[in-house]
Formats: structure tokens, C-alpha cells, sequence
């Protein structure tokens, strides 16, 4: 395959559109993993990257080892986004898992926390 899209000089476009595509898949995963799994969805990305860099290396064919790196870093950079997710949750922009608790939630029996939620 990679030889007939390096005939007709389209692989370059096959990449930055199949590029497009995994960055595309990337954001909801990150929306919906923060949802469900909070913070731990990182160790998730950080696994999945290393496959995929391992994956891109083992791979003689240009076309999939290229794809496989954009998958990698796609999914190291997922895991930066998964901690700006989770402001973007705290801001408000978008919504929390009512199951779950964050870091921002004030615990009702700490005793070092007053009424209003400040800390001693």
C-alpha cells in the first residue's frame, strides 16, 4: 500500500489526514476518560504511549510506523490534557462526575477546615 500512495505522491496527505483523525479520536477520549476516571487515566495514556513508540520502532513500513509515532505522542499529550481537563471541569466549562470527588471538594469532617472552606 505505502508503495502505490508513494507512487501517486499522496502519502504525505494520507498521513496528515489519518494525523487529523487520531488527534481528533484523542480529545473526547480525554473528556470522557477525566469524566469517569479522574487523574488516573494518565497512567492509561503513559502505557499506551510507550506500546505505541515500542509499536512505531518494530515497524519497518513508513506509512504505519509514522502513524503508530503520531499515536504515541498523541496520547503523551493527552496526558498534559488530562490535568487541564480536569480545571476545565473545575471551572465550570464542562461537567463533573457528581460520583467522584476532587481536589477542590471540601471534606465536611476535617477538622482543619472552617465553614467556609479554608484551611487553618
Amino acid at each position: 500500500m505505502s508503495e502505490f500512495l508513494a507512487s501517486h505522491h499522496i502519502q504525505g496527505l494520507v498521513i496528515g489526514l489519518c494525523s487529523f483523525l487520531i488527534i481528533g479520536v484523542c480529545h473526547p477520549i480525554v473528556i470522557k476518560g477525566e469524566y469517569h476516571w479522574g487523574q488516573r487515566l494518565r497512567w492509561v495514556l503513559l502505557v499506551a504511549g510507550i506500546g505505541l513508540c515500542v509499536a512505531s520502532i518494530a515497524v519497518s513500513d513508513v506509512l504505519v510506523s509514522t502513524l503508530l509515532g503520531v499515536g504515541a505522542f498523541s496520547a503523551f499529550w493527552g496526558i498534559k490534557e488530562t490535568a487541564d481537563q480536569q480545571e476545565r471541569v473545575r471551572k465550570g466549562w464542562f461537567p463533573r462526575n457528581p460520583r467522584r470527588r476532587y481536589p477542590w471538594d471540601v471534606d465536611e469532617n476535617d477538622p482543619s477546615v472552617d465553614k467556609k472552606g479554608s484551611r487553618d
